[in-house]
């Protein structure tokens, strides 16, 4: 997209989103940029620009906020796992007439010694544990704990920003952080806990990752969600990068 203040909303909550608002922030090209948050996180790290917080009602509530706030191109950056948002915005995009570009991070690719255990669902990794371990670090995100919540033989170490609300499992402790997180963290984290297996979603990126890092070399099993498939027909690039590309070129 070429020109003078462009309008470019980017539906945001990743570090992706934000630094593609930093981007853009400091680009001489000139652009006017909303970054729209879910607000599922108490106190996020806000990116430079224009800000919303909270939903925008569905397709239609999507397509009349393009409208009214003349909105050039959106760039959805939201969360892997984000699959309703992503659908909504390639609806709304198409209805309004508006360009749609996904950013997406890549997912995480096993490596010689991992131990991956593919599931479709939370509620497929959850019915998986009693096989493969009984002290379990699950790092699928507050909201996802509901699956769990049945599981009164296990116990779990949960990580989430925020702290969990129920339903979640009765036998539980909470470490409340933020990635990055090292390698060095991790390991001494998972080896205090005396953890035996991992559950997580394919985030992908490098913040996360250093928690499979330190499961392959103590050989233990990880639980991974595959992601939802993306909207078919939307154009994707894997970084920040790409995305500049992609928004100069003004396809």
């Amino acid at each position: 997209m070429t020109g003078t203040q462009q309008h470019v909303l980017i539906l945001g909550g990743t570090t992706e989103g934000r630094r593609l608002a930093e981007a853009l922030a400091g680009d001489p090209a000139g652009w006017r940029v909303t970054s729209s948050l879910a607000g599922r996180v108490a106190a996020p790290r806000l990116p430079p620009g224009e800000v919303r917080t909270g939903g925008f009602g569905g397709t239609e509530g999507l397509v009349r906020w393009l409208r009214e706030h003349a909105v050039d191109v959106v760039v959805d950056a939201t969360h892997p796992f984000a699959g309703t948002m992503s659908a909504h915005a390639a609806a709304a995009a198409a209805a309004a007439g508006v360009p749609l570009l996904g950013l997406r991070r890549p997912g995480w690719a096993a490596a010689p010694g991992d131990r991956w255990h593919p599931v479709d669902s939370t509620a497929e990794a959850a019915a998986l544990l009693p096989t493969l371990g009984g002290r379990v670090f699950l790092t699928t995100g507050r909201t996802g704990l509901a699956a769990f919540a049945g599981d009164a033989d296990s116990w779990f170490l949960v990580r989430s920003v925020d702290a969990p609300e129920p339903p979640y499992p009765p036998h539980m402790e909470v470490v409340l952080d933020r990635g990055p997180f090292t390698y060095d963290g991790e390991r001494a984290l998972m080896t205090r806990h005396r953890v035996d297996v991992l559950v997580t979603k394919d985030s992908g990126g490098a913040a996360t990752a250093p928690k499979l890092a330190v499961a392959r070399e103590l050989g233990l099993p990880v639980v991974i969600v595959r992601r939802p498939p993306a909207p078919p027909g939307v154009p994707a690039v894997p970084d920040v990068a790409g995305a500049l590309a992609w928004l100069r070129r003004g396809e």
